[in-house]
């Protein structure tokens, strides 16, 4: 893969973009094997079935999160971990509700697998949202659609048919929800952290957003490259067990919120007598003001610490890049 150099983080070598593989000797590849086969089948129509069917259901929320658990248990998904930063272990039902993910707050999470959203989902059952670079707004998606975004094309730019919102307006309409951002707009193999999009920097500044951090071991199951269904299912299915480890931050206000005469400005435009220009704010979309770009530096920060990963400067595009040359150089 030394290859792909020229995709490595010129600041810190890292490549977010390479797979992950794990080696493994003839007896070890004959023993997945066995156990990939009885999986595949039992997970295939179990995670069928709750998609199709059971997730439609007019049932408790807890049944759901029962039924994802049961999902995660038939690969041998263990959560070893779970740990407020700066929170003494066996401590966590002392703190108090501002100090982990709550309905009306927002969770910032690192992406690099179908499970973090199916994770998230049986924890949290939040709002899933789908983040663009170049764009304050985001799209809502169902879980289904978070798990298939994991493995889907690179998106530099939102789709001509993406139905855009605001993260305050989801706030709005689903006040006793959690709502859930990937803001690196894409999947890495969880060693770095990408820029952010500016979708945070649309929160109101009284709410909560908690950066979280979702590890795997081994982490094989991430998926930074597009499509490789196969592979995944495969790594997943194949090993006895597979564990998560969950770091939570304090939660971070948006403290770059700005007005103008009492007026908050929206996608980064000015507010104008008269609704303002359209084609102002449609320019200025992709803009960041400095005290917001600090917002979304500390909720990185954050993040890569919890991650024990260091924030490189590679976006959607060299993503994109890498996987046209990496498909270039199998055809």
């Amino acid at each position: 893969m030394e290859k792909y150099s020229q995709f490595r983080d010129r600041a810190t070598g890292i490549a977010p973009f390479l797979p992950v593989s794990t080696p493994l000797s003839a007896v070890s590849t004959l023993t997945h094997g066995l156990i990939f086969v009885f999986r595949l089948p039992v997970f295939l129509v179990y995670a069928l079935s709750y998609f199709v069917l059971f997730h439609y259901l007019p049932l408790p929320v807890v049944a759901r999160k029962i039924a994802l658990w049961g999902m995660m248990a038939i690969p041998g998904i263990w959560w070893v971990d779970l740990q407020l930063d700066g929170v003494k272990r066996g401590t966590l039902s002392e703190q108090p509700r501002e100090r982990f993910p709550h309905p009306g707050s927002v969770i910032a999470a690192n992406f690099t697998s179908p499970i973090d959203a199916v994770y998230v989902a049986a924890i949290f059952d939040p709002v899933f949202t789908v983040s663009y670079p170049g764009t304050r707004k985001v799209q809502r998606v169902g879980l289904l659609g978070a798990v298939m975004m994991a493995l889907g094309a690179v998106q530099t730019a939102p789709p001509p048919n993406a139905k855009l919102v605001d993260i305050k307006d989801l706030l709005e309409e689903h006040p006793d929800r959690v709502i859930a951002v990937f803001p690196e707009c894409g999947t890495t193999n969880g060693k770095a952290i990408l820029p952010f999009s500016l979708a945070l920097a649309q929160c109101p500044p009284d709410v909560h957003m908690f950066p979280v951090s979702i590890r795997y071991t081994p982490s094989d199951v991430t998926t930074p490259v597009p499509g490789q269904w196969l592979k995944f299912l495969w790594n997943l299915l194949s090993r006895p067990t597979t564990c998560i480890r969950v770091r939570i931050a304090e939660g971070q206000m948006n403290t770059a919120s700005r007005t103008t005469n009492g007026a908050t400005a929206t996608n980064g435009a000015t507010a104008t007598n008269g609704g303002g220009d359209r084609k102002q704010r449609k320019a200025t979309d992709a803009d960041v003001s400095s005290d917001e770009q600090r917002v979304l530096d500390r909720i990185g920060e954050a993040l890569a610490r919890l991650s024990r990963v260091k924030r490189v400067g590679l976006t959607m595009k060299d993503k994109e890049a890498f996987v046209a040359a990496l498909n270039g150089k199998k055809t």
